[in-house]
């Protein structure tokens, strides 16, 4: 092979490995500090704290990887889908008493509201990044009087469930709590079913040709408009369902729209934009970076999770697992 091919294919090869060796120096360096004090369950906490709060990230990301990522729109009213969702399934929960009511109103209420937004307001400017992201955000700021409005200025947190309640014993930290490790298998559940569902399916195959080349999916017979509103409204949904989630580990408070929204498109863009897997990494450095700030040098951890972003748009401006456009 020519060397002039090798050379770019390693250095390409290379700048893959360092999210691998950067994640490698922050456990390293949790582990030290963590055994130079003698306190090897506070290590395990940590790692165990980052691990359940990459898993909300990316499940807040996950629906923001399928619209902005994949689709390529620029919706940067997500954060006030996610409270949309949080807000009417805390009300659902609330008047029946179940809290996986209260999921399947969050998902249901976020996921019309996204179809909506598609269909009256951002399929009318496709491709016009500087309008769908001015639109969006004005669209936002109404929705939160809206909610504030309604719900109030209230802190409203979910009440788990029987099965949630409590804690499991494990090695090393002693016990954690059994609502984190459901987080933890909820997202590596819904992260699989999306990689399956885009790469593994008709529709999502569909999905994909028409980002890539909507005219000639057009000119097959295929309902593109249509195709997308669904699309979009899984997206939406999957903020909603977000919600009810992050509502019930943290809560849903006026705000928070803003900080999930923040951290979604830290993970996609750290991640790579229209990647799953992607998602999931990036969720998995900022979550894991985030918590070890939290513990050792909590008056900078929200700064790491910004040189996080720095470097990998440095190195990877595509994203750690994204492709070229």
């Amino acid at each position: 092979m020519h060397p002039c091919v090798i050379l770019p294919s390693l250095a390409t090869a290379g700048r893959q490995h360092w999210f691998w060796a950067l994640l490698g120096v922050i456990v390293a360096a949790g582990f030290l500090l963590a055994t130079s004090a003698g306190n090897t369950r506070l290590l395990g906490l940590t790692i165990l704290n980052g691990l359940t709060l990459a898993a909300l990230y990316f499940l807040v990301a996950s629906g923001f990887t399928l619209v902005f990522g994949l689709m390529r729109v620029v919706n940067l009213a997500h954060g006030s889908l996610l409270l949309l969702g949080g807000y009417v399934g805390y009300s659902a929960a609330t008047a029946s008493g179940s809290w996986v009511a209260g999921m399947a109103a969050g998902f249901s209420a976020a996921a019309v509201a996204g179809m909506l937004m598609q269909r009256w307001i951002l399929q009318s400017m496709p491709g016009q990044d500087l309008r769908q992201t001015l639109v969006t955000i004005g669209l936002s700021v109404v929705l939160a009087d809206l909610f504030l409005w309604h719900w109030g200025g209230e802190t409203y947190q979910f009440e788990a469930p029987g099965w949630l309640s409590g804690t499991l014993p494990l090695p090393i930290v002693d016990k954690y709590s059994r609502l984190r490790l459901f987080v933890l298998g909820l997202a590596c559940a819904m992260g699989l079913g999306l990689w399956l569902l885009l790469h593994r399916t008709r529709l999502g195959m569909t999905i994909r040709a028409g980002v890539d080349d909507r005219e000639m999916l057009a000119a097959s017979g295929v309902n593109v408009r249509r195709l997308f509103l669904l699309a979009f409204g899984i997206g939406a949904g999957l903020a909603g369902l977000a919600g009810v989630v992050g509502g019930t580990v943290l809560s849903i408070a006026p705000g928070e729209d803003t900080r999930y929204l923040l951290a979604s498109l830290v993970v996609v863009l750290v991640g790579g934009l229209g990647s799953v897997a992607g998602a999931a990494l990036g969720a998995l450095l900022v979550g894991l970076v985030e918590a070890f700030g939290l513990v050792y040098a909590p008056t900078y951890s929200v700064v790491f999770t910004f040189v996080i972003m720095v470097a990998a748009l440095a190195f990877k401006p595509q994203g750690l697992l994204g492709r070229r456009a």
